[in-house]
């Protein structure tokens, strides 16, 4: 499978479906046992593709003991990031993510929204080629969730690239521009939302996912 750069590609599939094992394989976070994965034309396990992806993942994995400020800093300083360009980078990413008022109350006292909000602006605070977003607006408010939205499309048109996995088939027609099913650790469809729709004579994304699984499980 291949996602051209400056594309925003969605990956659909059942628990299990080995989405989030493909977003860690592709961020060197476990070891690939066969085949090969290049980002940009690098190597996933080089630091050169290292650098040009930024994660949020689906589970929150904030460090307790820091605060929002600390957390973007630390984090910019793990990239190559100078002391003042992560700071200075840091503020606009709580600029961004409306966490200013938060910079020094540390992870485990924010809210839900407000730590997914830090989610995304860790995986921005280098400024990644490539941003994979894991389930993003998992357990948020339907408020936030179209807040985020705005962000990320604003992302997109700024030429990022964006992989995204989900279980809001919505979301996915709202915001990809081709979308693969995954099932098994297989592509068992690829196309753009009207495309599968066709493809599958189907009323609605979710109407062609209960056929594309059903077909597949057969």
């Amino acid at each position: 499978m291949s996602v051209a750069d400056g594309d925003f590609f969605g990956l659909l599939g059942p628990n299990g479906a080995g989405k989030t094992t493909l977003i860690s394989a592709v961020c060197n976070l476990i070891r690939v046992t066969a085949g090969e994965i290049s980002v940009f034309g690098h190597p996933h396990g080089e630091l050169a593709a290292r650098r040009l992806v930024g994660l949020a993942e689906q589970d929150v994995n904030l460090d307790r003991f820091l605060d929002v400020e600390e957390t973007l800093r630390y984090h910019g300083g793990y990239y190559g990031l100078d002391r003042a360009r992560a700071r200075a980078r840091a503020r606009e990413m709580m600029d961004v993510f409306d966490l200013r008022a938060k910079a020094q109350v540390r992870a485990p006292k924010l809210s839900g929204g407000m730590r997914r909000r830090l989610l995304l602006a860790r995986a921005l605070m280098h400024e990644p080629r490539l941003v994979i977003l894991d389930e993003p607006t998992a357990g948020v408010d339907f408020e936030l969730r179209l807040e985020l939205w705005r962000y990320i499309r604003r992302l997109h048109a700024q030429g990022t690239t964006i992989l995204l996995t989900t279980h809001y088939l919505e979301e996915a027609e709202e915001l990809c521009e081709e979308i693969a099913l995954i099932r098994s650790g297989r592509v068992i469809a690829r196309d753009t939302a009207d495309g599968l729709r066709a493809a599958y004579d189907a009323g609605s994304l979710a109407d062609v996912y209960v056929k594309a699984m059903g077909a597949a499980a057969a």
